[in-house]
């Protein structure tokens, strides 16, 4: 809060009556003032602009209105009793309808006197209720953010200062937990590399007993599919097709090819008996 107090001011196109002293406030965008008259603060807050003022009289401190920032780092213990820092920022405003409330209530050093004590208990009570891992992973920062933010709303809300977010921008782990934390990591990554390299392997094996399998039921098929008649007509397709091919034919029973003869040798056989012929 800035308390404005210029004592004579002396304008070009202004004529103050008899030469008296006179205070000028200039509010800017994204500030108001908040005057007292005779020791009493006015109820309504001042606009943007210029506002004159009997400093004997009066004053006009000028409040700022927009975001601003509180940077904190806290060493705080976890559940277990570890020991981490933790960086954070709170974003916070005073709303412009709410200056003079704060300004009668808290005073003007609302931030060292309400403010930072209330973040640093939040941060105590929250961060003291989780395992030092949390802290470890955005899933658990994210959470304690979360409740941070909670508990400095229940608390500020009512005195009229607006909490907007909490930042969690950094956490300092003890070291020799850090080191546990890393190996670990290190170790899952390691199994899970592990373990897809066994599904893989499974994967391919069972690939390979498909297609053993497939080739294994087809060569069945084949064999079954063979027989006699189709084997002759292969041999004697395979004779028309080489007009090329010398083919010497060897003299057998009843002129028929090798693998002929002994079945029309059966048949004859068997014609003869049936006549009654030896």
């Amino acid at each position: 809060m800035r308390r404005v107090s210029l004592g004579p001011v002396l304008l070009g196109l202004l004529v103050l009556p008899l030469g008296s002293g006179c205070g000028l406030a200039v509010i800017e965008d994204g500030q108001v003032g908040v005057k007292a008259d005779f020791g009493k603060i006015a109820d309504q807050p001042l606009g943007s602009g210029w506002h004159f003022f009997v400093p004997a009289l009066s004053w006009v401190e000028v409040w700022n209105v927009k975001t601003q920032e509180i940077k904190e780092i806290a060493l705080v213990p976890s559940s277990e009793g570890l020991i981490s820092q933790l960086d954070m920022s709170v974003l916070y405003n005073v709303p412009g309808d709410r200056a003079v409330a704060v300004r009668k209530t808290i005073g003007p050093n609302y931030r060292e006197t309400i403010l930072e004590p209330y973040i640093r208990e939040a941060i105590r009570n929250v961060v003291s209720g989780y395992a030092v891992k949390a802290l470890f992973s955005d899933a658990g920062r994210k959470e304690i953010g979360e409740n941070i933010l909670a508990f400095l709303r229940s608390k500020l809300d009512q005195r009229g200062i607006v909490v907007q977010d909490v930042l969690l921008r950094d956490v300092r782990l003890p070291p020799s937990f850090a080191q546990s934390i890393e190996a670990k990591l290190r170790a899952e990554q390691e199994s899970l590399q592990k373990e897809f390299e066994l599904t893989k392997a499974k994967k391919d094996a069972e690939i390979e007993i498909a297609r053993a399998q497939g080739v294994a039921k087809s060569n069945e098929i084949i064999a079954s599919s063979i027989s006699d008649n189709y084997l002759r007509y292969k041999w004697i397709e395979g004779l028309q097709a080489n007009d090329d091919m010398t083919v010497i034919y060897v003299p057998t029973e009843a002129n028929l090819p090798i693998m002929e003869a002994g079945r029309a040798r059966g048949l004859i056989d068997r014609a003869m008996k049936e006549q009654g012929k030896p």
